[in-house]
């Protein structure tokens, strides 16, 4: 005989009165129903334990992917427009845009362009890119307007020049000995010429010049005509090219008095022109 609980509570089984039985069928999947649910309700917190872990490795793996692009593309991928232009204090407008000073205006609108696709979103950057592109464009104007003389390039191209490679063929270094026997001799005649000034002119110097210059040319070269020759025309240029100086570039001097001044110095200047044709001339 059995009695059973209340009929609203099914957790109650029946039990029985006379001693222990063995358990039926039906009362075993009872009992197995009952530790399904137990362990459903054991197992609930650890796969809300695993899913929240799960959703936080996914959570800071995009974040590590964000980071990489982000190192990628030298910038940050959500703000990409507002990027602040690295060289926006340089002082240097060329620096600045990244070119050389020798850049040509289509590479100086190239550079413009692209720093403005770059910088576009950061107001500030997008000035400073004007700013130096716009100081570049006026000062190229302004040396197109106004061009510069390169004086070392037109110095090269000159002695490239053929009748510069001729001019300097014609001449050669001599030994010490030349070079001191003929600067002595016209550092005597210029002594001479500028310590005893004489009112019909240095008249006298200016021939022993001419002399010496023949002399110190046969001595090297070995040939009468050819001392001759190079020693009057020596003569001549050194003479002409004197008192041009005199007349359109020297100015009077001072130290220089007396009435044949102008004579002193354009003889002084000749004797110079003379020691170099007569020392270094081949």
């Amino acid at each position: 005989m059995f009695v059973s609980g209340l009929t609203g509570n099914p957790c109650c089984q029946r039990i029985p009165l006379h001693g222990p039985r063995t358990p039926s069928r039906r009362d075993s999947a009872f009992l197995n129903a009952e530790k399904r649910i137990d362990n459903v309700k054991l197992l609930g917190p650890k796969r809300s334990y695993l899913a929240g872990s799960v959703q936080r490795c996914n959570v800071k793996e995009t974040c590590l992917v964000k980071c990489a692009m982000d190192a990628s593309y030298g910038g940050d991928m959500t703000n990409d427009r507002s990027v602040v232009f690295p060289r926006i204090h340089v002082r240097d407008p060329y620096k600045r845009l990244g070119i050389s000073r020798e850049a040509s205006e289509d590479e100086i609108q190239a550079a413009r362009k692209f720093l403005i696709n770059q910088y576009g979103g950061h107001k500030p950057s997008v000035d400073a890119i004007e700013s130096a592109h716009d100081k570049i464009i006026m000062q190229k104007f302004y040396d197109r307007k106004n061009p510069k003389i390169d004086f070392k390039k037109k110095a090269r191209e000159m002695k490239q020049s053929r009748f510069m490679q001729f001019f300097i063929s014609r001449f050669q270094t001599p030994s010490t000995n030349v070079i001191i026997k003929s600067a002595i001799a016209f550092l005597v005649l210029g002594a001479l010429t500028f310590l005893f000034p004489t009112e019909e002119g240095p008249t006298l110097q200016v021939a022993i010049s001419l002399i010496a210059t023949v002399y110190f040319l046969h001595d090297r070269l070995k040939s009468k005509l050819w001392a001759f020759l190079y020693g009057v025309g020596s003569f001549i240029f050194a003479w002409l090219l004197g008192t041009f100086l005199m007349v359109s570039v020297i100015p009077p001097l001072p130290l220089v008095k007396g009435p044949r001044s102008f004579e002193v110095i354009t003889s002084l200047i000749t004797y110079v022109l003379l020691w170099v044709s007569s020392t270094y001339l081949k």
